[in-house]
């Protein structure tokens, strides 16, 4: 409880709760007192609400009417360092406090006592008959040396089902007694040895090893190419901080790389870490953060959200594949999970490892600069090589009509279905087309909430907004002119090009990956599992095959429209594009057998796409940062959005214009306003968006200009307000 104050019954605290107020509460503390950092259950108005001791109440309210903390909870408290993180992240992203309060507490019944479930161990009675499920039942209790397992457990493990289990209990052959919920997590073997490291990796990692022995914050950027090992170099770097007695997060972009993952950690440490994010049960959620605050886990695998858990003694943050877009949270609280990760390191004194092939610019400017140490792997892990990069010049290729795959890349396929290897077709669209067009009136179907064009999804005979998720049936007659059977679908989904790839390759197994195919994450883990396995010979993904997946059986990748992120003014585009194709390319020739990569392309001679076939990362990051710089965008400028949004454009754009004309707190710091303009999709789920951007120099007050620009305005009815700082999509 080192440096948290102790307030005795009957003094006054202040409590941050986590509804929507602009201040703390003063509350009486209750019988037998509490910390600062103590959850607490207070009432407000008729409701008992959750809350934080944030310190002494002020005290300027009549006494009499100040009303008592209703009660401590049964958790551990808050940790300074971890008030002083929310407090800290909420001033950068300009987020009020009681939504920070409410990130860290997404763990839904933690006001509720400890619950208790069933568990079964083995007994000392005998069966009135034996079967051969029941023996099995019998024989995992007696080979795990009396454990207790819950009931979904033995049952898996028996491979019976739980009848099996109750009955044998009935009878006292196994034992069925009340355990509690939050137990901690097994206990993981940091000296249990991994895999042999080449002298690249066993480099990288007595690094990492000497830096976490040495104590106190520091940021490291782990770059290799795809393939080289960097997962094996930090998870040495996670078994030293277990030697160290600390804890360790690992932040994943995607869900559906855990299950690969956590195979990995339990082979290195011979038990499963905690896991955090959306498909994780209730109750499983709030047993991890219960353990997380106790100490009675070493090891959170998770997504974004995970870096607001209560840790102990949190001692090193991974982030894997940290340039993934995924880590920026686009709604409630705006932030950046890499950027958040620094920022928590440095209060709570743990080392920042950044892995990734294709580091985002921000992170290999700040390496270049000194800021971060820097640690490269150059080659692939064992008797793999990188691929070979090649362009196909779609102007010199004789296309069918309404087909996408080249007659290049169809001969590279068949080549690959010769040799029993594994091909993947790479499109960054989902569903079947991404434009449905009635030939008879021109007009394209569009969403009836959203300023955006509906994508025909086949499989599922329905129409989808990817904006607001609102789906319908396919239509017969175009909704416009009525007119029946002229409806188009325009441009390739991925849905398409697996209809294409069937015609082309009738014998072929081809397996989808696209995160709206799949109902649960469960599924699509088990689908990707299936894939490495080799239960399928073409794969056909969007950007969600990039992330770390490792397909042994794999050798050639295409990538059909490799041009479609260099359009449009996304200050970001190329740097997107190059990370999305070299991730991409590195998929093939993961094992022994060389890959191949080839790139669809209408502009060859195009710098990112040249960046990318040669391979010279440093020369490409070298170009892009010195545009940048020239620019004074980031990461050598500041940048924050301003969305507006209501029902009514005309009073968006009131609150626009007014905005822009009283921008004196941004002048007087040198900041530029560009806009109100709407924004590139102008409507979603009914309310019109309108788009400020505010430009400034690298140094200066720009969460501070901004407060007092924006502090003025009072928003009427339905109009909202909301500070994106350091956007990465422009939306």
């Amino acid at each position: 409880m080192s440096g948290s104050e102790y307030f005795e019954e009957g003094a006054l605290v202040a409590v941050l709760t986590t509804q929507p107020l602009d201040r703390l509460l003063d509350y009486v503390a209750p019988e037998g007192g509490c910390f600062a950092g103590a959850f607490v259950e207070v009432p407000l108005g008729p409701r008992r609400v959750l809350g934080v001791v944030w310190g002494p109440g002020r005290g300027d309210f009549d006494r009499s009417r100040i009303r008592p903390v209703h009660r401590v909870l049964d958790v551990a408290p808050m940790r300074p360092e971890m008030r002083q993180f929310l407090g800290k992240a909420a001033d950068y992203t300009l987020t009020p406090m009681p939504a920070m309060l409410r990130l860290a507490t997404r763990a839904p019944g933690l006001a509720d006592p400890p619950s208790m479930r069933k568990i079964y161990r083995l007994g000392d009675g005998l069966p009135d008959r034996m079967t051969e499920a029941r023996s099995r039942v019998l024989e995992v209790l007696r080979e795990y040396g009396g454990l207790a397992f819950t009931l979904k457990e033995l049952a898996e493990m028996a491979g019976v089902t739980s009848s099996v289990v109750k009955g044998l209990a009935k009878q006292g052959a196994v034992r069925e007694e009340d355990s509690p919920r939050d137990t901690p997590y097994p206990v993981l073997d940091p000296e249990r040895p991994g895999k042999t490291l080449t002298e690249d990796q066993a480099d990288a990692a007595q690094a990492l090893r000497e830096a976490l022995r040495g104590g106190g914050y520091g940021t490291t950027l782990l770059k290799g190419v795809t393939g080289s090992g960097k997962t094996e170099v930090y998870l040495e770097a996670v078994a030293e901080t277990l030697r160290l007695g600390r804890q360790a997060l690992v932040l994943l972009p995607e869900i559906a790389l855990t299950a690969e993952f956590l195979t990995r950690v339990e082979a290195r440490f011979g038990a499963k870490p905690a896991e955090w994010h959306s498909g994780v049960t209730v109750t499983e959620r709030r047993r991890i953060w219960r353990m997380v605050g106790q100490g009675g886990t070493q090891l959170v695998v998770g997504a974004r959200s995970s870096l607001f858990l209560p840790f102990r003694d949190l001692g090193l943050i991974i982030v894997d594949e940290e340039h993934d877009t995924s880590y920026k949270q686009e709604d409630g609280v705006l932030y950046n999970a890499r950027d958040m990760a620094v920022l928590r390191a440095a209060i709570c004194g743990a080392r920042v490892v950044l892995a990734s092939a294709t580091p985002s610019l921000e992170s290999w400017v700040n390496a270049e600069a000194g800021k971060y140490d820097r640690l490269t792997l150059t080659s692939r892990f064992g008797d793999a090589v990188l691929p070979e990069m090649k362009a196909i010049d779609m102007r010199a290729e004789a296309m069918q009509p309404g087909t996408w795959i080249s007659p290049s890349l169809r001969g590279a396929v068949r080549r690959r279905l010769e040799a029993g290897e594994q091909s993947l077709l790479f499109i960054n669209r989902r569903g079947y087309a991404p434009v449905t067009l009635c030939r008879a009136c021109g007009q394209q179907v569009g969403c009836d909430h959203c300023d955006a064009r509906m994508v025909e999804h086949r499989f599922l005979n329905r129409l989808m907004c990817h904006q607001c998720g609102e789906t319908k049936p396919i239509p017969v007659k175009c909704p416009s002119c009525g007119v029946e059977g002229k409806l188009a679908p325009v441009g390739p989904g991925i849905e398409r090009l697996a209809e294409e790839a069937e015609a082309a390759f009738p014998d072929a197994r081809i397996a989808l990956l696209s995160s709206d195919l799949f109902g649960s994450a469960r599924a699509l883990k088990a689908r990707i599992e299936e894939i490495a396995a080799g239960e399928a010979d073409i794969v056909i993904g969007t950007q969600l095959v990039a992330k770390g997946h490792n397909f042994p059986k794999l050798t050639l990748v295409g990538a059909i429209d490799a041009d479609l992120g260099l359009q449009g003014s996304d200050l970001r585009a190329a740097e997107r594009t190059f990370q999305l194709m070299r991730q991409v390319a590195g998929r093939a020739g993961r094992a022994e057998k060389p890959g191949q990569a080839l790139l669809q392309t209408f502009q060859p001679e195009h710098p990112v796409i040249r960046a990318i076939l040669s391979g010279d990362e440093e020369d490409f990051w070298r170009a892009e940062a010195a545009g940048r710089q020239a620019a004074e965008v980031p990461p050598f400028g500041r940048m924050a959005g301003i969305i507006l949004s209501g029902p009514e454009v005309g009073a968006v754009f009131d609150l626009g214009n007014a905005l822009a004309r009283n921008d004196g707190p941004l002048r007087r710091i040198g900041a530029q306003v560009f806009g109100p303009a709407p924004a590139p999709v102008a409507r979603v789920r009914g309310r019109h968006r309108v788009r400020l951007l505010v430009k400034a120099a690298k140094g200066v007050p720009l969460q501070e200009a901004i407060t007092q620009w924006i502090a003025p305005i009072r928003l009427k009815g339905d109009l909202r307000l909301s500070v994106d700082i350091d956007p990465q999509s422009f939306m």
